[in-house]
């Protein structure tokens, strides 16, 4: 029987998912399949891009431990491929690779001021509150007043853990060093800023809600931006979700710290619709001063039209939440523009040519781009592995497809390489950590003593 030898590089959602589904199609060869993590733990932006506040996260990490936990898949964790390990050492070993490196970088904004002290990307942001290895240790929450721009999850949960008490986040992971800097926040008003109106978001009610039950924090909603015009009674009479969404809003213009009345609460959480932001203005140290913004209306399709009008919101800090952007590999195709490898349903493609790249398939937010939630990226892995399936006349044809020929070689360029086994400790090691603080885990997050603690030394 044909045997393929699948490398998958990410071991976030997107590759653990897409092992998955190979090794349960039905097919005419056997599978061996090898994950390689850049990091010494697996599960990507499920533990390393969602606020640690999210319950529900733990659901999908228990799915993919589940699959992982089978032992049909091998982890090479602490891997840099381009570094570790290159295109071409995969070329000697596999039939064939599936890029699901996913999206980590922050999307531009190209506006003047956007350069300036303490003017942050949301991933920065959210790698550091989650504990990512290869952040540093302190963030500066010294602002009174910071701004977020995007009307997203990712705005939201930036948000959130932006106005949430330090003390709230003790029933979750959050890291130690994360928790003392929260503590020390003097952060008392967060500001959010949409392009267009409360009927055209793209956060989801679940989201919204969260943001709504924040303890001693006052939801504040400006009346001028629930005037609908046809186009917005219509999305809230026909869609579900935005009608939930309206409701949940509706509800906050009842509160006392509408239009900035203000409440009781010690801070407050300002949503700014119909706002596109044109300027970040400096002080005379160049760290953000004030964000101006151009008052938007409807273009009456769903859209916003400039209307000239400026307004200007003073902050000490900002932080954009309008998208995430993929990072090149080496040696694989890489669409600059859209941040993504060129691909036709999941099958590289050469930048220029738009030719077929044999053996090389992309999988998730490296694939489609950073939309979708956790349902696309299966559906995104059953396309590539159904072409990976049909593909089999043009796989690679590997010098050395052993089992032992990875370990050596990484072992030979001096690696320290963690497994599933390392993993398990890792794991284990967290959980005894918030055992002794009455925690359910408490996160490690230096890098060294991650991989010290995997490797059992």
């Amino acid at each position: 029987m044909t045997k393929l030898r699948l490398a998958i590089v990410g071991a976030g959602p997107a590759g653990i998912y897409a092992a998955d589904i190979l090794l349960k199609a039905e097919r005419k060869f056997d599978v061996s399949i090898d994950l390689f993590e850049q990091l010494p733990a697996p599960y990507g932006l499920v533990r390393y891009g969602v606020a640690p506040d999210h319950p529900r996260i733990k659901g999908i990490i228990n799915a993919l431990r589940d699959v992982l936990d089978r032992g049909d898949i091998r982890l090479f964790g602490n891997v840099r491929f381009g570094t570790d390990i290159t295109l071409d050492d995969l070329k000697r070993h596999y039939n064939a690779v599936i890029f699901a490196t996913g999206a980590v970088r922050d999307s531009g904004l190209d506006i003047p001021g956007i350069d300036a002290d303490h003017s942050f990307g949301a991933a920065e942001y959210v790698s550091w509150f989650d504990g990512h290895p290869d952040v540093p240790r302190e963030w500066t929450l010294d602002a009174e007043s910071v701004g977020v721009i995007g009307n997203g999850n990712v705005a939201l949960d930036v948000s959130r853990m932006l106005a949430k008490h330090a003390e709230d986040l003790l029933v979750t992971e959050v890291p130690d060093n994360v928790y003392q800097c929260l503590k020390a926040s003097r952060i008392t008003d967060v500001h959010i800023f949409g392009r267009r109106g409360p009927a055209q978001v793209k956060f989801t009610p679940l989201e919204l809600r969260e943001l709504g039950e924040l303890r001693d924090v006052d939801m504040v909603v400006y009346d001028e931006d629930f005037e609908y015009d046809e186009a917005s009674k219509q999305a809230v009479a026909s869609n579900k979700q935005v009608m939930v969404m309206d409701r949940i809003m509706q509800s906050w213009r009842k509160l006392d710290s509408v239009n900035n009345a203000g409440g009781t609460a010690s801070r407050r959480l300002h949503l700014h619709f119909w706002a596109r932001p044109v300027e970040v203005k400096k002080d005379e140290n160049g760290r953000v001063a004030a964000l101006v913004y151009e008052r938007t209306a409807s273009d009456g399709a769903g859209g916003a039209v400039g209307t000239g009008e400026m307004r200007e919101i003073p902050m000490q800090g900002l932080y954009r939440a309008i998208g995430y952007f993929g990072s090149p590999l080496p040696g694989v195709p890489f669409d600059k523009k859209h941040g993504v490898i060129p691909n036709r349903e999941g099958q590289a493609l050469e930048a220029k040519s738009n030719q077929r790249v044999p053996g090389i398939y992309a999988t998730g937010w490296i694939k489609r781009g950073p939309v979708g939630l956790i349902g696309h990226t299966k559906s995104d892995a059953m396309e590539t592995v159904q072409h990976l399936i049909n593909d089999q006349g043009s796989w690679w044809q590997p010098e050395d497809p052993s089992d032992e020929a990875i370990p050596a070689l990484l072992a030979e360029r001096g690696v320290a390489w963690t497994d599933l086994d390392g993993w398990h400790r890792l794991d284990a090691h967290e959980i005894a950590l918030g055992a002794s603080q009455e925690r359910e885990r408490v996160k490690l997050v230096p890098r060294d003593e991650m991989v010290r603690v995997s490797r059992g030394e």
